[in-house]
């Protein structure tokens, strides 16, 4: 099955910012913009259909990470439930503590929330990370030490690196600690297996449009017994957790994307791991001695690639090479003309970190493709080599020198 939205257009390599919605998933919404409109909180007839898509979309979302279906609650987005597992869980657990943990690479959408805490009168401690982007576990031990913890917030995996977090081995030593545990796994959900009793967390953030659902739908998943504070109060929708008539469609679609990741993750994520390892060899043979990994060698998603190259501003690199549609890392920075936090939080000198490619592979991505973005990276940057003495290029500042 091919994508009629990449057809003839440059090779899309930017799937950890967004992925192409799902044909299977379109098709499985667009009653729900037609003819099955009704509102599911109403008693007549025109509200069975939307009611039952709502109970079905449930519980495919949850057969995919693990959870009961009443444990799935849809929101807006993966900010919105992210926003409101910490502080709805920090504000309804305050009787546990006022200290809050999390780590310097979050999602801003994270990070603000914490520091919106903070302003509430929270503690909240950001632990470091080592030169893989790793969280040490017994950072956390210490951190968690001395201190009346509500809640520890660790992402699953880095929306740049694809580098993931020991989730299970954290969540334990914060229930060791009474303290619960949120991962926002926007970028591993429906890319590597994912199970919230494996895990041991009590809240975990789902993204639709991460897993090729469209864009403004999420769900957070909520441990039966685990009290959390509404962000927005009304009618009563989602257990009361989150008001206001839900968005049917979308949440259908949602429900379509969980269903088709739940059968064919184990063999997507294989395909799409040798994929993004063929695109490395190709870089370090065609640029030999200049590509740096970003990231864990081996505790990543499979589908992502973070590679510095040597003398060259990444965004640079990427605006003359109009053939790939790539990053630079997280989508919610693009744009800014500085390193990457993740990259620098993690000991990558300024130079090292604005020399980097994100290149995240997915359903779509063929063989030919990403031989032909090696191909690409590879012809850019010899260009700017011997372009550098006579005028503009993308060479980094430090080849100037």
């Amino acid at each position: 099955m091919s994508h009629p939205g990449l057809e003839g257009r440059p090779i899309y390599l930017d799937h950890n910012a967004t992925t192409p919605v799902d044909p299977r998933v379109v098709e499985a919404a667009l009653p729900y913009l037609s003819e099955h409109f009704g509102n599911p909180s109403s008693a007549h007839a025109y509200a069975r259909a939307p009611r039952h898509a709502l109970h079905s979309a449930r519980e495919r979302v949850g057969a995919l990470i693990g959870a009961r279906p009443e444990e799935v609650v849809f929101t807006g987005g993966g900010s919105e439930a992210d926003a409101m597992a910490i502080r709805g869980a920090a504000r309804a657990h305050r009787d546990r503590g006022s200290h809050v943990v999390t780590q310097v690479t979050e999602h801003p959408a994270v990070l603000e929330t914490c520091a919106g805490l903070e302003v509430e009168g929270f503690r909240v401690t950001y632990l470091p990370v080592d030169r893989y982007g790793w969280v040490d576990p017994a950072d956390l031990r210490r951190a968690l030490a001395g201190h009346d913890t509500a809640l520890v917030s660790i992402m699953a995996a880095n929306a740049e690196t694809g580098t993931l977090q020991p989730v299970a081995e954290l969540a334990a030593l914060a229930r060791e600690h009474g303290a619960l545990f949120h991962t926002d796994a926007a970028q591993a959900v429906g890319k590597i297996a994912v199970d919230v009793e494996e895990l041991g967390v009590d809240l975990l953030t789902v993204v639709g449009h991460k897993m090729y659902a469209p864009k403004g739908v999420g769900a957070l998943y909520l441990r039966a017994g685990t009290r959390l504070e509404p962000l927005v109060r009304g009618g009563g929708q989602e257990g009361g957790l989150r008001a206001g008539t839900e968005n049917v469609a979308l949440i259908v679609a949602l429900g379509a994307a969980a269903e088709i990741a739940r059968h064919e993750l184990p063999d997507e994520a294989e395909r799409l791991a040798e994929l993004r390892d063929r695109l490395h060899r190709r870089l370090v043979e065609l640029l030999p001695g200049r590509v740096r990994l970003n990231g864990d060698p081996g505790a990543r998603l499979p589908g992502t690639l973070n590679v510095s190259i040597t003398r060259v501003r990444g965004a640079e690199l990427l605006a003359a090479t109009p053939g790939i549609a790539a990053s630079t890392g997280s989508a919610c920075h693009e744009g800014e003309d500085r390193p990457s936090p993740v990259l620098t939080a993690m000991g990558l000198s300024a130079e090292h970190a604005m020399g980097a490619l994100r290149l995240s592979l997915g359903r779509w991505t063929t063989d030919a493709d990403v031989d032909r973005a090696a191909d690409l990276v590879a012809a850019s940057v010899r260009s700017a080599d011997h372009g550098s003495a006579s005028g503009p290029s993308i060479l980094g500042p430090a080849a100037a020198r």
